[in-house]
């Protein structure tokens, strides 16, 4: 039975990899990611098509709906409409475009329509899902998916990242994650969620404080600093082998920072009994100082071509936010506003940096310019927020507060609206990262 299961999810990949292409093709700039004034995007989701009278399928239908629901109005771009107020029901029009009267849609408000079919046969489902413009009627994406009825969210996900990349070119978020750090286990240790914050689990077991993680572009590694041995030593880990190296010289190791597209790392060292960034290979070994300045040079962020490194340095005195081009030298201060600001963060676009700053004795999060344009206040008046981190595709920040008391992981669109709370653990939640691109551990 265990070979036949085998082959059997060998053929399911083939089958989702092998999606018929879309019937009707159409590219729109629906959404700007980058529009300040964007309005959500009115759609419908109804309940998908069942091909029997079965109650799994009924069941899987209902779930399967509020999950692309849930899963598209994460993103902030869209208004899911009550299915109370639908004119119309897929179970009894039909899913295509010719069955489909869409001004029963656009009387309600809807723009978008998802129509989905289903049906299940044993443990295997196959899933047929498309994307409406209800306006002219016309077929944006359309994918057909097949695999094990516990592979339904992946599904879903497929077809959501398909959904966002027809509306705004990128292909979102959905399969990325978010490292962070919690005390849930009684000691600081690093989890990872889903971009959601769906199945939250427990990465690090040092029992010792643990800080700072930080994914490689691949998403096969995270870096992070660890006091397992009593000094802050960083870790390299493999997600999914068991392997890795330790970064331990001297004195502190901290704040790694992975170089795009490289298996290299920026990271503070203080061997030198001064604190600087060094450029490091994947396996620890130096390769050469990019800081070399008197004072705290720490926190890391590189640009999304590689080329240059925002950092936190104290050379003015205060904690403020420098740029550093990595091929001439040059050394660039960022920040002037406010007497501390730390944990920069490049956005993927590679034109804006986030960061924490503290004036009158409150934590905000900012974005600034690189040309230092800006900068923007985030959040406001709502307990301490800090330590931001953009999503892959730049819509997105994901972010720590205390706004409920104890520190949480929250989420903002990058222009600072749709504040929300990631998940709640024991314990307090801080320090998130979040991934680039596909992670599969």
């Amino acid at each position: 039975m265990a070979v036949r299961r085998s082959n059997i999810l060998f053929l399911i990949i083939i089958t989702v990899l092998s999606i018929n292409p879309v019937l009707c093709l159409a590219q729109y700039d629906y959404i700007d990611i980058n529009n300040p004034f964007l309005k959500k995007i009115p759609i419908a989701v109804p309940l998908f098509k069942t091909f029997s009278n079965k109650e799994v399928e009924k069941k899987i239908s209902k779930n399967a709906s509020r999950l692309i629901s849930e899963t598209l109005t994460f993103t902030g771009y869209f208004k899911s409409l009550d299915r109370d107020a639908f004119l119309e029901d897929p179970q009894k029009t039909g899913i295509v475009a010719n069955r489909i009267k869409f001004k029963n849609w656009t009387d309600i408000g809807a723009e978008l329509l998802i129509t989905g079919g289903l049906s299940v046969k044993e443990d295997i489902i196959e899933m047929e899902l498309r994307l409406f413009d209800t306006f002219k009627g016309r077929l944006l994406v359309g994918k057909r998916y097949k695999g094990w009825i516990t592979d339904q969210r992946k599904m879903i996900r497929r077809f959501c990242s398909e959904v966002i990349h027809s509306l705004t070119g990128k292909w979102g978020i959905f399969n990325s994650k978010i490292a962070f750090v919690s005390t849930g286990s009684g000691n600081k240790e690093i989890y990872i969620s889903d971009f959601d914050g769906y199945l939250p689990k427990q990465f690090t077991h040092n029992k010792a404080i643990t800080l700072s993680p930080a994914w490689s572009s691949d998403g096969k590694w995270i870096a992070y600093t660890s006091y397992a041995r009593g000094n802050p030593d960083i870790y390299i880990k493999n997600l999914q082998e068991k392997r890795g190296f330790v970064i331990s010289k001297k004195g502190l190791n901290i704040a790694p920072a992975w170089v795009p597209g490289k298996f290299e790392l920026a990271a503070t060292l203080s061997f030198s009994n001064d604190q600087e960034i060094y450029l490091l290979t994947g396996t620890g070994k130096i390769i050469k100082k990019l800081t070399n300045a008197r004072g705290i040079d720490v926190s890391p962020s590189w640009s999304p071509d590689g080329k240059k490194i925002a950092f936190v340095s104290k050379r003015s005195g205060t904690p403020q936010i420098y740029i550093k081009d990595i091929g001439s030298g040059q050394v660039d201060r960022l920040t002037f506003r406010g007497r501390h600001n730390s944990t920069p963060s490049w956005s993927p676009a590679g034109d804006r940096i986030a960061y924490t700053g503290i004036e009158h004795g409150q934590s905000n999060i900012y974005v600034i310019g690189v040309d230092g344009s800006g900068p923007l206040q985030l959040t406001h008046d709502k307990g301490d927020n800090e330590s931001p981190s953009w999503s892959p595709d730049g819509s997105l920040i994901v972010f720590a507060s205390t706004r409920e008391g104890p520190s949480r992981i929250y989420i903002m669109t990058g222009l600072g609206t749709d504040q929300r709370r990631l998940l709640t653990l024991k314990g307090e939640q801080t320090n998130p990262k979040w991934s680039s691109g596909v992670i599969n551990p």
